[in-house]
């Protein structure tokens, strides 16, 4: 099989992350890159659903909420379900 150089532009955060994930799977970014247009080929298209999702406001301001508590230093975590429960309990 013939190959041929390809370049193309990526988000350096998002090439970093993906390069990451991909050793993990034991796949460099070539391999990678060359699975998902095989896939294409062969689906005849993506190889998954591209969508906009439609979350609720409820949800967005759990979400905003969330990620709020999750950078607040002076917010308790917990290690361990057990630590959790006994902390409820208090």
């Amino acid at each position: 099989m013939a190959t041929t150089p390809t370049q193309i532009r990526i988000d350096a955060d998002i090439k970093r992350k993906a390069t990451e994930l991909f050793a993990n799977l034991g796949l460099d970014m070539s391999s990678a890159v060359n699975l998902f247009l095989h896939q294409c080929v062969l689906r005849g298209g993506l190889p998954f659903a591209v969508e906009v999702p439609q979350y609720s406001d409820k949800t967005l301001r759990a979400m905003a909420e969330a990620k709020k508590i999750s950078r607040d230093s002076d917010v308790k975590g917990y290690d361990s379900m057990e630590e959790l429960k006994a902390a409820l309990e208090d």
